[in-house]
């Protein structure tokens, strides 16, 4: 079963007078919950549920803390977390201040091993 998409007509930011463009957009096929993932992991672990979401909560956690003190957070083949700011631009050098930052993102980098599998994806257009 591959990746569902439908199409969306969308216009160009910043330019309401462009003409608009027809694009795929993913259609989530459904969500599967931290309690759902910790269950599957402890199927294919000698882990118990319950010590599979107390390590994942706590990972989580780290995670955010970390990304909190400016590291880039590398979690091998898996991939990298890291964050992009969305700001203001200023004048000349000495106008910049933290007050420029308009917006916090988070961002993730796959890995190797992760990025073979986004490659491996079947996309099927769904019917509308």
């Amino acid at each position: 079963m591959g990746v569902k998409f439908n199409v969306v007509e969308r216009g160009k930011p910043g330019d309401p007078g462009a003409p608009k463009k027809f694009y795929p957009s993913i259609v989530a096929s459904g969500k599967v919950s931290q309690r759902d993932v910790a269950k599957r992991a402890a199927e294919i672990s000698t882990v118990s549920p319950a010590d599979t979401a107390a390590v994942t909560e706590s990972f989580l956690t780290i995670i955010a803390q970390e990304l909190a003190k400016g590291n880039i957070v590398q979690l091998g083949e898996f991939g990298s977390f890291w964050l992009r700011v969305e700001t203001e631009g200023a004048e000349n050098e000495e106008d910049v201040r933290a007050s420029n930052i308009k917006n916090v993102l988070v961002r993730f980098t796959p890995g190797k091993e992760f990025q073979q599998v986004l490659d491996g994806i079947v996309f099927e257009k769904t019917s509308s």
